[in-house]
């Protein structure tokens, strides 16, 4: 299997507002920069969609470090809860609904097609590929090219 380094990262402005996500893609020192914006969405969707996004644009199953400052993703994914809110119907242990069942239901899929080590990293703390990565997130952010993040936006929560 062809080993890949990803390295993630979400951004919002205000929380649900404007965000966006980052992604570093690194194999054999070549280096794929991904990213994109949305005009209304949240902070922990975009995180998640950094991680689908550089999981998706893999052509074939890989061994994955996937990098992220996100402990709602490391964690979720690293100590089961995810896997327990999908096996309880998107529903988390206390019975109230899981958030972002949408995004955790595409994420979990690729994760069976990959062999993928989650690696939490501090943010904002002079990691070059997180830096790198939350600086594509913001400027996603605050582009003038916005995607809708419909599912978000049409769910009960959404302003």
């Amino acid at each position: 299997m062809k080993q890949v380094n990803i390295y993630t990262d979400g951004a919002c402005r205000g929380n649900p507002g404007k965000g966006g996500y980052g992604v570093v893609l690194e194999y054999n020192g070549v280096e794929k920069e991904l990213s994109a914006g949305y005009r209304l969405t949240t902070n922990n969707r975009m995180e998640l969609m950094a991680a689908i996004t550089g999981l998706s644009a893999l052509k074939e199953p890989c061994e994955v470090t996937l990098y992220s400052d996100s402990k709602y993703v490391v964690d979720a994914v690293c100590k089961g809860w995810a896997e327990g809110w999908r096996k309880r119907g998107w529903r988390r242990a206390d019975k109230q609904p899981a958030l972002n069942p949408d995004l955790w239901e595409r994420l979990l899929e690729l994760l069976s097609v990959h062999k993928v080590t989650l690696v939490w990293v501090k943010g904002h703390a002079g990691h070059r590929y997180n830096e790198r990565c939350d600086a594509l997130a913001t400027s996603a952010a605050d582009g003038d090219v916005l995607l809708t993040d419909s599912i978000f936006e049409n769910s009960e929560g959404a302003v």
